[in-house]
């Protein structure tokens, strides 16, 4: 018999398990003082250690994505240059925070060490331009500009330029082809301010502190479209900056193309017969203020007249956008805003405003047919025409006798609009007006969209005026308490404060008969008027004029194509319409254009036309002339410049000449048209979604050899009538 106990446990086992025991729980309690010691004794300390640890982003910037002309020539794209760039952490790992390595940059580059240290230095309230608005973990660009030789002597001393590096990066270019400069239209680009971003962050599409974004022209209308989606490296980096490990990233993506509507072969012949016309102005001798024409600035608009596209839009004076490529030194900033250069920035196509002159005629025809007139009514075309004892004259004093409407827009007979204007005005009422006065020719204006933007596609646009009872009254409340301080006025001007203290908000006579001739407190847009126009040549609508015409993926797959857009219908019959189409080529054939048109293949092309000279107090006369066929509508402006047919004309009728290929003689070259019906179709798309370019080399070469003539040279200037 056993004597071993019941209970089947042996000392030996006993001890064991007693010994597990306090080896667990001096193993837990050796865990929890660590635990103690790290979390309450030393907490604080660690705390702070894993705070300084975070991720940092690395901004990819997106390649952003060609502008194109209607044929595919880019007139807005990258080219690959040589960058180099600092990294501000790694020079800062350096004893002197890396002042050596940018002092020998400096000499490898030609560059002032001083120079260097300020683009490398972190941007902040206190801080000047230059300095770095982007990310400090992102390289930093030095210069866009290095060569071959230079990039080579970095890489290969390595060891002396810890922290840069030198290599191919895309930078945005206007290449400028068949030398357009399209400045205002493109406008230019500049790097993102933080308030910007601020505002952008919770929107769809929000800002990098690296990203260049359009400040104007279609830059800044198609900005989303253009700069893509930049990629995204992360960094999990110390307090002190250095690089612990990378975590995720994203690949940048490339921005879209825009297709435009413009020809750079037309916005090349338009920008060059601009600088002649005014160049040729101001050989002119003006004999109101004894001295030659300034003509100063100046617009030319080319449109589809059946779709509102924009063909060309020169403005003058122009610049190059390349300029603000890589960031824009201060000198160079201050000559493009600056009073000498008259402010080349502005797009005068769409910004400039004046008056418009007598091409204002179409809309005062409009409002007499509205009152009850007809083409077929007659009208005296006296030398002058006098209200009160004030003697307002037709242009040169010139009578035509008793002429109809159609007649009177031919020969730009001013009494004649004079004598329905003040017949108008009195019975609304004059000085004061009944309830409910009609106002034709003030809502006529309106009616034909003056007064507001024709919401073309390029920033910036201004509306004009329309000076109706409600503007002056306006006006009036804003100057009386300056006009009415003047007491005994003795001068012009104190004359002028003194009656406008008394009677400046009420329409007057005079206001009513300036006003009907495109004179007075009228303004008005080179793009508002064209709007009409080509709105009188495609039988009544007005589009809204676009510069875009599709956006093409980088792919190539998806085209997001921009229809032409109409705002309204012109407020005339087409009855009515058809005699103002029928009176503005007889100013073309035997009006106050006739003597530019000379020759011109009118059964083939029929030309129409309307020429304009505003008068501005002050400055010399302003040159309008305003013209359209089938296809294409052509208006030009010069700021003192002189008459609308003498300054405007010429240049005006050598577009139509390279747009149809017509010489001198008047024969149509077809090989030499450049765009004889407006581009409908888009360029083609190769299976890499690259798109096709088509270049004209013909074009190019003879663009190349003009351009190597003297500067202003050509033209046909001369003497001539005008309105």
């Amino acid at each position: 018999m056993s004597n071993i106990p019941e209970t089947g446990r042996t000392p030996r086992v006993t001890i064991r398990l007693v010994a597990i025991q306090i080896l667990v729980f001096s193993l837990l309690l050796t865990l929890g003082g660590r635990l103690w010691y790290l979390q309450i004794r030393n907490g604080d300390e660690y705390q702070e250690e894993a705070a300084g640890n975070h991720v940092q982003q690395v901004v990819q910037p997106a390649v952003r994505g060609s502008i194109l002309d209607a044929r595919g020539v880019p007139i807005a794209d990258n080219e690959t240059r040589l960058v180099v760039t600092a990294s501000r952490t790694e020079l800062m790992k350096q004893p002197d925070d890396g002042a050596a390595v940018l002092e020998r940059l400096a000499g490898v580059l030609k560059m002032k060490p001083e120079e260097i240290k300020l683009r490398v230095r972190l941007c902040d309230a206190e801080t000047p331009q230059p300095c770095w608005n982007g990310s400090p973990y992102q390289p930093i660009p030095v210069t866009d500009e290095a060569s071959a030789q230079q990039a080579m002597q970095i890489r290969e001393r390595a060891e002396d330029f810890p922290g840069i590096n030198a290599e191919p990066t895309a930078v945005r270019r206007y290449p400028a082809p068949y030398g357009s400069s399209t400045s205002q239209v493109l406008g230019y680009l500049s790097p993102v301010t933080d308030e910007e971003i601020e505002k952008a962050k919770d929107s769809d599409s929000p800002f990098l502190s690296s990203d260049q974004i359009g400040r104007s022209g279609i830059e800044r209308s198609y900005n989303k479209a253009l700069r893509g989606d930049a990629g995204v490296d992360r960094y999990e980096v110390d307090k002190l900056g250095r690089v612990m490990g990378r975590t995720e990233s994203e690949q940048a993506e490339p921005g879209s193309s825009l297709v435009t509507s413009i020809d750079s072969r037309v916005q090349a012949v338009a920008e060059k017969e601009l600088q002649k016309a005014m160049v040729e102005a101001r050989k002119q001798h003006d004999d109101n203020t004894g001295r030659n024409y300034e003509a100063d600035a100046g617009a030319v608009v080319v449109l589809e007249s059946k779709t509102g596209r924009v063909v060309s839009m020169a403005s003058n004076p122009e610049y190059d956008p390349n300029d603000w490529v890589g960031g824009i030194d201060a000198k160079e900033y201050k000559r493009l805003t600056g009073k000498e250069s008259n402010y080349p920035l502005i797009n005068r196509a769409i910004q400039g405003q004046a008056a418009p002159g007598s091409i204002f005629k179409v809309i005062s025809t409009a409002a007499a047919l509205k009152a009850g007139h007809t083409f077929n009514d007659t009208f005296d075309c006296s030398s002058s025409y006098n209200i009160g004892g004030q003697v307002f004259k037709n242009y040169e004093s010139q009578s035509y006798g008793s002429i109809n409407l159609g007649r009177a827009l031919e020969v730009s007979c001013d009494t004649v609009f004079y004598r329905i204007a003040h017949e108008q005005w009195k019975k609304d009422g004059g000085m004061t007006p009944k309830k409910g006065a009609n106002d034709w020719f003030y809502k006529m204006a309106r009616d034909f969209g003056l007064g507001k933007e024709t919401g073309i596609d390029v920033p910036n646009e201004v509306s004009g005026r329309v000076p109706d009872r409600q503007w002056k009254k306006d006006y009036w409340d804003a100057n009386k308490d300056t006009w009415c301080k003047v007491k005994d006025p003795k001068t012009y001007a104190e004359k002028i404060a003194k009656e406008n203290c008394v009677s400046g908000m009420k329409m007057r006579a005079g206001d009513s008969v300036n006003y009907s001739i495109g004179q007075g407190d009228t303004l008005v847009t080179p793009i508002q008027m064209a709007t009409i126009y080509s709105a009188i040549s495609n039988g009544g609508t007005m589009y809204d004029p676009t510069v875009g015409k599709a956006i093409i993926n980088p792919e190539g797959t998806r085209i997001d194509e921009i229809k032409p857009k109409a705002h309204g219908k012109l407020p005339v019959s087409k009855a009515q319409l058809k005699e103002m189409d029928k009176a503005l080529a007889g100013v073309a054939t035997r009006g106050t254009a006739a003597w530019r048109f000379g020759g011109w293949p009118q059964k083939k092309i029929p030309m129409h036309a309307k020429t304009g000279t505003a008068e501005v107090a002050g400055k010399q006369t302003t040159s309008w002339f305003a013209t359209y066929t089938e296809d294409y509508t052509v208006v030009m402006t010069i700021s003192q410049g002189g008459t609308g047919s003498g300054a405007s004309g010429p240049a005006v009728r050598n577009i139509y000449n390279a747009l149809y290929g017509v010489d001198a003689k008047g024969k149509i070259d077809k090989s030499k048209a450049l765009l004889p019906k407006p581009e409908t179709a888009l360029p083609k798309i190769d299976s890499d979604g690259q798109i096709q370019a088509q270049r004209d080399e013909k074009f190019e070469a003879r663009a190349k050899k003009q351009a190597e003539k003297a500067s202003g040279e050509g033209g046909d200037g001369g003497d001539g009538g005008d309105e």
